[in-house]
């Protein structure tokens, strides 16, 4: 691996679905794959609607954060993928619920599927102490 990228993998995130890692730590950012909202123990998707499915995603985020020894709220941005944006109002919710005081920058893109069948992922680059 070369020396200015380092992998991690985050033991209680769910496993990849995919030949990727849970993140990348690289010139003091680290830059997390998406997150579907898998159960960490049982690797399925869980919660019936994309708020909740959005918070099970930021859990698995916030996991990964924990795993480089950052938090989710020194995340710089973030990236919402909906299969619905009727969706959109629902999932704002619960994001906030997450970053109740200075949220990140964020994107939110409407997509026609998501692997797994999930309504939402999320992904995040995150800034790390200098």
């Amino acid at each position: 691996m070369a020396k200015h990228r380092e992998s991690i993998t985050a033991p209680g995130a769910p496993e990849a679905v995919g030949p990727y890692v849970h993140a990348v730590r690289s010139g003091g950012l680290l830059f997390c794959s998406g997150q579907i909202p898998l159960d960490p123990k049982s690797g399925e998707i869980v919660g019936a609607t994309a708020a909740d499915q959005a918070g099970r995603c930021l859990e698995n985020l916030a996991a990964v954060c924990q795993a480089a020894g950052v938090t989710l709220g020194d995340a710089v941005r973030l990236t919402v993928y909906l299969t619905d944006m009727g969706s959109f109002a629902s999932v704002n919710e619960v994001y906030e619920s997450f970053f109740e005081s200075d949220p990140p920058a964020r994107v939110a893109i409407a997509v026609a599927a998501l692997p797994r069948g999930a309504l939402v992922e999320i992904d995040a680059v995150v800034a790390l102490p200098a």
